[in-house]
């Protein structure tokens, strides 16, 4: 791929990032500091179209003969995080904003060591779990309408961009999970429910 194609391809996904949050932020700040909740409502709605219109990009650029290239194989990974996360990222800005903005509850942090901490933290690794599966299915669709075969060597796999990102995946899943719920045992039963 060109420099200036692959280039344009990273400014998409930036874009699209920076499109996530303001339409979240957006959404919010009508909603709390403008008592618009129908518009608050439809600015909330355009956030998943952001990763449509990042799909679309990524796919033109592939029907227009584009190489293989990190920035396809980034493009995969935003799109898995954000539809893993994105729900979860808006619930936990709304209820800061509603904290904040409309004197709603204040957030509650689980206690360090409890029951609801391990919880969450099972929750959050399921997320990249879901969001890596994404990627990875994402990934695979691009291998084979690439038609690349799979990597013979180590070295060929670190050479490709889809494979390369593929491993990479899989070891920040496993990393994931040794920093969060792999070690954190049941929890304590007593501790659940300290505000934040």
């Amino acid at each position: 791929m060109p420099q200036s194609k692959e280039s344009a391809m990273v400014v998409a996904i930036v874009a699209a990032e920076a499109a996530f949050w303001v339409l979240l932020l957006g959404g919010l700040v009508v909603r709390y500091l403008a008592r618009r909740e129908r518009l608050s409502i439809w600015l909330l709605r355009g956030v998943p179209l952001v990763d449509v219109v990042l799909v679309t990009l990524v796919a033109a650029d592939l029907a227009q003969g584009a190489a293989p290239s990190l920035a396809h194989a980034l493009a995969a990974v935003y799109l898995g995080f954000t539809l893993a996360f994105g729900h979860a990222t808006i619930a936990w800005a709304d209820a800061r904003f509603r904290h904040r903005f409309a004197d709603g509850p204040a957030p509650v942090k689980p206690a360090k060591g409890s029951r609801a901490e391990v919880r969450g933290l099972w929750r959050e690794w399921l997320r990249v779990v879901l969001a890596a599966a994404i990627a990875a299915g994402l990934l695979l669709v691009l291998v084979a309408v690439e038609g690349d075969p799979v990597p013979g060597s180590a070295e060929e796999l670190a050479r490709h961009p889809y494979w390369s990102v593929l491993a990479l995946l899989g070891v920040i899943t496993a990393g994931w999970f040794l920093a969060g719920p792999a070690f954190a045992g049941r929890g304590e039963p007593e501790h659940e429910g300290a505000a934040r």
